[in-house]
């Protein structure tokens, strides 16, 4: 009896084994994943707006730096940064006790080089009356010397006085050109006075206009966005170098963004088109622009030591300045009273620049859209062939992977067009529909191929977004 009990206990421990293995292997197979799991999604049509992003700083479109003309010290001060100034309202004066004397010495110059022509206007008046003299003992001595000619033909006048009588007309005739030269001189001379005065006017004038300049005005309406001195401080004038820059003026009712795109981004930028702008100091707020200009130099071709100098090393990001006007209606309801001006220069801001849209095309994800290096022919003749373009094929093709009948998928080529942040055209290749692969990213970019097993688990991205 116990030898029968332990052989039936044997069998049941037995039976009992075979009973989990088999339970074991019919959940294995159940639960077995036929091939790679995947994530997919449907082409469709959508709207796809291309942009390109850029980050830089706010200023205003106009801004004007103000500098004194002449050198000395700041001795009245009349503005504040902050303060609203108008064109033409006194804002500095430098110290115009220099320029008084030298005003003064250079009136005197004048008045010096004036009296020089009246002195030689008077010698001209004096040259002429001695000419007149001259002419009349010249008309006296000649019809003396007639009548000495007529009594010497006659015998009566000896040889001794005829001879004097000639001679003193030729003294006088000597004198009477003499007369004439000094007359030259003398005008002479007053023409030089003449351009000495002048010269004495214009530096008179000079230095006047340098004792005006002592008054710093404003140049145009808006706020003082910047002030560099205060009162009793020294400037240097602009008139031999770069002046001291005293303050600047803005008019910040007109603001401008100025960003640094890349080269590589630049081709796709033009005047006009439409931006959105984010400010740091309004992070929950989207403002318009437009594209006004684009440089047509990158800002980092000259050399840092301002020589000149092209650097052509290509270790540095090329850059381009691009300026995008804020529209004013976009920031209307941040003006308030007490607050007219929302915007100031500097702030940070980035941009997004709408360069393209397209409506209604074939698009999936983008990260549906992997690449595989394009497999040679065997029997090929050539060892790239020659595309429409008239360019040589690359080696690397764009691919994406249609979902196929059987849980496979079909690796097919496609060409794209623009993309935005989460979709991307296609343009050949795909049809409106059909469903494509989009992840994970390790199935998309390496391991799928033409003809891999699959299965799709789309439960995994709803949970992630529900989480999410």
């Amino acid at each position: 009896m116990a030898l029968k009990k332990n052989k039936n206990t044997i069998i049941y421990i037995l039976l009992g084994v075979v009973a989990l293995l088999l339970i074991f292997a019919v959940y294995k197979a159940k639960t077995k994943t036929r091939g790679e799991e995947v994530q997919t999604e449907k082409s469709a049509l959508r709207n796809i707006q291309e942009t390109v992003e850029a980050s830089g700083k706010v200023f205003p479109k106009t801004e004007v730096k103000i500098s004194s003309d002449v050198s000395g010290e700041i001795v009245e001060l009349y503005v504040q940064e902050g303060d609203s100034v108008r064109a033409g309202q006194v804002l500095a004066r430098v110290d115009p006790e220099a320029y008084n004397s030298q005003v003064e010495r250079a009136q005197a110059g004048v008045n010096s080089s004036k009296a020089s022509v009246a002195n030689a206007l008077s010698q001209i008046e004096a040259a002429k009356a001695q000419k007149a003299q001259t002419e009349a003992q010249l008309t006296n001595a000649r019809d003396i010397h007639k009548r000495n000619e007529k009594l010497f033909k006659e015998g009566v006048l000896s040889q001794q006085d005829f001879e004097s009588s000639l001679t003193n007309v030729r003294s006088l005739e000597s004198n009477l050109k003499s007369a004439e030269a000094n007359i030259r001189s003398a005008e002479q001379s007053a023409r030089a006075s003449e351009f000495q005065v002048r010269s004495a006017e214009a530096t008179l004038k000079e230095i006047s206009t340098s004792l005006k300049r002592t008054t710093i005005y404003a140049t145009m309406s808006g706020i003082v966005s910047k002030l560099n001195v205060e009162k009793g401080e020294r400037v240097v004038g602009t008139s031999m170098m770069a002046g001291t820059e005293i303050l600047r003026i803005a008019d910040l009712g007109e603001m401008e963004v100025q960003v640094e795109v890349t080269e590589n981004d630049l081709p796709r930028i033009a005047l006009g088109q439409k931006a959105d702008i984010e400010i740091d100091a309004y992070l929950d707020r989207k403002f318009k622009g437009k594209v006004v200009e684009v440089a047509h130099t990158a800002n980092n071709l000259v050399g840092s030591t301002g020589t000149g100098v092209v650097n052509l090393t290509t270790d540095q990001v090329t850059n381009f300045v691009v300026t995008i006007d804020i529209d004013q209606a976009s920031y209307a309801s941040l003006i308030k009273p007490g607050k007219p001006y929302p915007f100031r220069p500097g702030m940070s801001a980035s941009v997004e620049i709408n360069t393209k849209t397209l409506e209604n095309v074939v698009s999936v994800p983008i990260q549906a859209v992997t690449s595989r290096e394009r497999k040679k022919e065997k029997n090929q003749g050539e060892a790239k062939k020659v595309s429409q373009t008239g360019s040589l094929d690359d080696d690397i093709m764009e691919v994406v992977f249609v979902v196929m009948p059987g849980d496979t998928v079909a690796m097919k080529e496609v060409k794209t067009g623009i993309q935005d942040d989460e979709f991307i055209e296609i343009v050949t290749g795909l049809k409106e529909g059909e469903e494509v692969v989009t992840g994970p990213y390790t199935a998309v970019s390496r391991k799928l191929e033409s003809g891999s097993a699959i299965t799709v688990n789309n439960d995994e991205d709803k949970d992630k977004n529900k989480k999410d």
